[in-house]
């Protein structure tokens, strides 16, 4: 019998009797992180990391939520848990469960190169590993960030001498930030839609550096025209950017290594840039734990199981409630 195992409301510890990540609301909700596929509303109460608390209150509103450090054990029943960097986003963590001498880890999501804002993801030794697999498949390979900062800054730059302003849709929560700490605000002024300056403001009183952001409204034309502007994708062709008198715009995801996606989004330019890990990620994440027992989740998670039982783990995959939200963040 698994630590760890999969019930209609969500991943379920039966001997601490909580959830992981619920996708219903329970009595007592482990969250590993605050996108909303993760963090849903309703539950009695949340854990979480101490970063992600001003984010399930942001989001969620009046919860009782109890934010703790990575590593802190919080134990009940016996069972002993502990939370620990995954390097997805501000908060992020992997949720290790420990019962008479077992050890489960459910990974939420996790992104092994560490970016600057958010602590860098940790591999923690158990016997079962629930990981994700939203880029669960051998094209998913990302080249250093810091290649696609430098093409980021170049295309910013050439937009800018020729006096249009550079839109970058990235979401609002986690990746946004990533491509603010990315960028060299020496470029230009850098504007924040306001769908994403709450979460920077969130990310700066937890002791992240980022560039200041500003608002377009009362700009220059002049400014505008040399602004890198970063917004969700559904502003995408809103009545909010028609105040850019010309731009040019990217999308920032993982999903633009798939050739056509910039396509079928109708933007300029697309650069692969993921808080997700990668092919390569997955795996060596997965070997670093040392589990025996490996459960996949959402994304190709049947082709990463099959992969895994090939090479000898008892590999399987697990029914979650998980996506993307709203198919920006990743």
């Amino acid at each position: 019998m698994n630590l760890i195992a999969a019930r209609p409301e969500g991943l379920y510890c039966e001997a601490g009797d909580f959830y992981i990540d619920p996708w219903r609301p329970v009595d007592r909700a482990v969250i590993t992180h605050g996108h909303a596929d993760h963090a849903r509303y309703g539950s009695k109460t949340y854990l979480c990391h101490a970063d992600s608390a001003p984010i399930l209150r942001r989001r969620l509103g009046d919860i009782d939520v109890r934010g703790v450090a990575y590593g802190e054990i919080v134990e009940r029943d016996g069972v002993r848990v502990s939370l620990h960097p995954a390097g997805h986003i501000l908060g992020s963590a992997q949720v290790r469960v420990e019962h008479k001498g077992e050890v489960w880890v459910a990974s939420g999501d996790y992104n092994i190169e560490p970016d600057g804002t958010c602590a860098a993801f940790e591999p923690v030794r158990c016997h079962g590993f629930i990981t994700e697999s939203t880029f669960g498949l051998p094209i998913y390979r990302w080249r250093p960030q810091a290649e696609v900062a430098a093409e980021i800054n170049a295309w910013w730059r050439a937009n800018a001498e020729a006096g249009r302003a550079s839109v970058i849709y990235a979401y609002s929560l986690g990746k946004a930030q990533r491509v603010l700490a990315l960028v060299d605000p020496a470029i230009g002024p850098l504007v924040a839609h306001g769908a994403v300056e709450p979460m920077n403001a969130i990310y700066r009183s937890r002791g992240v550096a980022l560039p200041a952001t500003i608002s377009p409204e009362g700009m220059e034309k002049a400014a505008l025209r040399r602004a890198l502007v970063l917004a969700p994708p559904s502003a995408a062709g809103s009545p909010w950017l028609r105040r850019f008198p010309d731009y040019a715009d990217a999308f920032a995801s993982g999903w633009m290594q798939v050739r056509g996606q910039r396509r079928r989004r109708g933007i300029d330019r697309g650069f692969v840039l993921s808080d997700h890990a990668d092919w390569q990620g997955l795996l060596s994440a997965i070997s670093a734990t040392g589990a025996s027992r490996v459960l996949a989740t959402h994304g190709s998670a049947a082709t990463l199981a099959r992969y895994l039982g090939e090479r000898g783990l008892d590999a399987g995959i697990v029914q979650a409630e998980y996506g993307e939200e709203e198919g920006e963040a990743a």
